[in-house]
């Protein structure tokens, strides 16, 4: 089942204190992003975050679930409507994230 538009831009304005925030679809659901660091994941309406012992230290509730099929687990957020919560628990897992990698430049 794919995303709701409306949840998406939800989640987007709930998580914007984090940090600059973007999301790419993929097949039907989003992959979410601050400040160009993989995060977590939108899919089927639910809100999913990287697990990181540093994110674990702020939940309200370990849950841990698969967001799809073959997906490795991930913390799965109940409470989507506390703005707060949600960006303390991304401002604290981002350091514990890898950054991205540098795109090479085609030109050299």
């Amino acid at each position: 089942m794919a995303c709701n538009p409306d949840f998406v831009q939800y989640i987007i304005n709930q998580c914007s204190g984090a940090g600059e925030i973007a999301v790419k679809k993929m097949i039907g659901d989003y992959c979410a992003y601050c400040c160009g660091v993989l995060f977590g994941l939108i899919c089927d309406n639910n809100f999913y975050v990287k697990v990181t012992e540093s994110g674990k230290a702020i939940l309200k509730e370990v849950i841990l679930q698969s967001p799809y099929d073959g997906a490795k687990d991930y913390f799965y957020i109940s409470d989507v409507d506390d703005r707060d919560y949600l960006v303390s628990l991304i401002k604290a897992t981002l350091p514990a994230l890898p950054k991205p990698k540098a795109k090479k430049n085609p030109m050299k």
